[in-house]
C-alpha cells in the first residue's frame, strides 16, 4: 500500500512495457499505456533498461495477472510489487489520454492506501513541475565504468557455444566516452555491437576529464526531464564540440542543440511511442 506522485504522462507503443518501466528518462513521471492488455508476457532481466523501475507508478485498461512466455521470470505485477510501484489498473484509458491530450501533461498522485481523493488532489497540486529540475543528477551513475555486453549476449543459448556462437570476441575499434543523463541500456549494447570500447561517465564530469580519456567520440544519452537546468552539460558539450565527433539521443540531443545556440520548449502532451521519427 502506498501513494506515489508525479506528471502523467501516456506511452502508444503496443510492446516493450518492461522497457519503460525500466527506462530512466521516465524518472518523476506517471505513465499510462494506452495498449489495453499488459503484462501478459511477464518480466525478465534482459529486457530491462537499467536496473530497477524508474516510473512513478503505472496506469493501465487491464493487467494481466499471469505470464506466458519463455523468457518470463516473474509477472509484471510481481517485478513491481518487489520495486514499489504502484499500479492502477480497470481505468478508462482512453478518456485519460484524451484528457491529457486536451489540458497537457498533469501532475497527479496515484495512491493505494485509501488516501481520499481530496487529499490525493491537494497533494498533486504541491508537487513540483518538471520545468527548471535537474533530473539527470538524480538518476546518472555514481563513478565511471565500462560496458561490454552486445545484443548477442541477451540472444545466446545453452547450446551457443555447440553452435559455435560463443566466444566470438569483435575488435574494438572505436573508443566511446557516453555521458550517462539517464542511458538505456539497449544504447549501451548497440554501441558495442558497432565495435566501441564503451565507458560511462557520470553526467557532471567535466569536459577535460573526458577528452583525457582519448575518446574516438562522445555519446550524449537519454534522460528525463528539462534540458534547461543542465547547464553543465550544454558547458562541456561546448567545449567538446569540434575537438571529437558528439552525437546524442533524446535528452542528449536536446542538450546538444542547447550548446549550439538552439532553444527547446516542452511540448503539450509529450510523444512517447515507439513510431516516433528519427532525427
Amino acid at each position: 500500500m502506498t501513494r506515489r506522485g508525479g506528471e502523467v504522462v501516456f506511452n502508444t507503443s503496443l510492446t516493450g512495457y518492461q522497457e519503460v518501466f525500466t527506462d530512466p528518462s521516465y524518472a518523476g513521471q506517471i505513465v499510462c499505456l494506452t495498449y489495453p492488455h499488459i503484462g501478459n508476457v511477464g518480466a525478465n532481466l534482459d529486457d530491462e533498461e537499467s536496473p530497477r523501475p524508474y516510473i512513478e507508478a503505472l496506469i493501465v485498461r487491464e493487467f494481466s495477472q499471469v505470464s506466458s512466455n519463455w523468457r518470463s521470470a516473474e509477472t509484471a505485477q510481481l517485478y513491481l510489487n518487489r520495486h514499489k510501484i504502484p499500479v492502477i489498473w480497470d481505468i478508462d484509458t482512453r478518456a485519460l489520454v484524451r484528457h491529457i491530450r486536451l489540458m497537457g501533461a498533469l501532475r497527479g498522485i496515484v495512491a493505494t492506501d485509501g488516501t481520499p481523493g481530496e487529499q490525493c488532489v491537494f497533494e498533486a497540486k504541491q508537487l513540483p513541475v518538471m520545468a527548471g529540475q535537474d533530473l539527470a543528477s538524480r538518476v546518472t551513475c555514481r563513478e565511471m565504468y565500462g560496458w561490454e555486453k552486445s545484443s548477442i549476449d541477451l540472444a545466446l543459448s545453452p547450446w551457443s557455444e555447440q553452435m559455435g556462437e560463443a566466444g566470438q570476441e569483435e575488435t574494438r575499434k572505436f573508443r566511446v566516452a557516453a555521458y550517462d543523463y539517464g542511458i538505456k541500456q539497449n544504447i549501451l549494447r548497440l554501441l558495442v555491437d558497432h565495435h566501441c570500447d564503451v565507458r560511462v561517465v557520470p553526467a557532471q564530469t567535466s569536459a577535460e576529464d573526458v577528452l583525457a580519456m582519448g575518446p574516438d567520440g562522445v555519446f550524449l544519452s537519454n534522460g528525463p526531464g528539462d534540458p534547461e537546468p543542465l547547464q553543465y552539460a550544454v558547458e562541456n558539450i561546448r567545449k567538446l564540440a569540434g575537438r571529437v565527433p558528439v552525437f546524442g539521443i533524446c535528452l542528449g540531443h536536446q542538450l546538444c542543440g542547447l550548446a549550439l545556440g538552439g532553444k527547446t520548449f516542452k511540448l503539450k502532451f509529450g510523444h512517447r511511442g515507439a513510431n516516433q521519427p528519427v532525427l
